[in-house]
């Protein structure tokens, strides 16, 4: 049915909707804001001779971005984290922004938010880690190794793109220009593009794409054999339900199956999550061995609401 909603509507609906994908894009929106907006500021109070916003954003760079050297990271450890969010340039923000949208977009549609979560962290994870190992180890970054940091949100992005690419590889999307085209092809290209652009000025930025490339694969095979590392937020989930338990014990609501079902118990909850998620992990297995085409109906709307959850 055609949707009736403006574009304007349509963004604003996504915005506010509870999903991890538009909560990843918020986020990165929202500290690149911040950081221009300290920019702005430390512009209206320039001395002269005094360049204030080279000092603000040396500040930022110190304390966000990854830094290549060893020492420097284990100086600020939070930095393998916090770099995946920063972007300083406008256009570097908007690209991986739209990369994430478009290709979180179909991740959705046959994987899941916590996957979709896990995609994104673990890839920016691997993307830092291999950038770093990189610089230490090729004697060419030696003498830019003490000034060298990595900051963006591509590693992460590129694990998104490369794990859906290779979980529905004949997936088809429209390219302007250039027309129908499976996302394998895509993911191929841009595999082989940061390889062949490491002789570049962004080296390591290169480097971190392909630890995000190298995680999206690791992760969709660790799928095929049915190894969730998504399951690892679970603890945090389990956790978070204790302590609220333990607080007020009386407030706890349980999910219900049914309007009219009684409050569902905690050995029928966890029963019923581990019953769905074996269920969401033999749809995987089949998608991997034959293609999303092969699903029945009921497979695809339980991966689909499953998705939404």
């Amino acid at each position: 049915m055609y949707s009736t909603q403006s574009p304007a509507d349509r963004l604003r609906t996504f915005l506010k909707s509870s999903g991890v994908l538009s909560k990843l894009l918020l986020i990165n929106v929202l500290v690149w804001f911040l950081v221009n907006f300290g920019s702005v500021i430390a512009f209206l109070f320039r001395e002269p001779g005094k360049d204030t916003e080279t000092i603000w954003l040396t500040f930022i760079t110190n304390w966000l971005a990854l830094p290549a050297q060893i020492s420097g990271f284990a100086s600020r450890p939070w930095t393998i984290i916090s770099y995946m969010f920063l972007h300083l340039d406008f256009w570097h923000l908007l690209f991986n922004m739209l990369w994430l949208y478009w290709f979180g977009k179909i991740f959705l549609e046959f994987l899941t938010n916590r996957q979709l979560l896990a995609s994104y962290l673990f890839g920016g994870l691997a993307g830092g880690l291999v950038y770093m190992a990189a610089f230490n180890i090729f004697p060419v970054f030696a003498q830019s190794l003490p000034q060298a940091v990595a900051i963006g949100a591509s590693a992460s992005v590129l694990s998104v793109v490369i794990m859906i690419s290779f979980t529905v590889p004949d997936y088809v999307i429209n390219l302007l220009l250039i027309g129908k085209v499976k996302i394998k092809y895509i993911a191929i290209f841009m595999v082989i593009t940061d390889l062949l652009m490491i002789r570049s000025g962004n080296a390591g930025g290169h480097f971190a794409h392909l630890g995000g490339a190298l995680w999206g694969i690791a992760y969709m095979l660790l799928l095929r054999n049915r190894l969730d590392p998504s399951r690892i937020f679970d603890v945090f989930n389990r956790s978070s339900l204790a302590s609220r338990r333990k607080k007020n014990p009386k407030t706890v609501k349980f999910r219900k199956v049914h309007q009219s079902a009684k409050p569902l118990t905690d050995e029928e909850y966890n029963a019923r999550k581990a019953h769905d998620q074996q269920r969401i992990d033999e749809i995987l297995d089949k998608i991997a061995k034959s293609g999303y085409t092969t699903l029945s109906k009921e497979e695809k709307e339980f991966l689909f609401k499953s998705s939404k959850k």
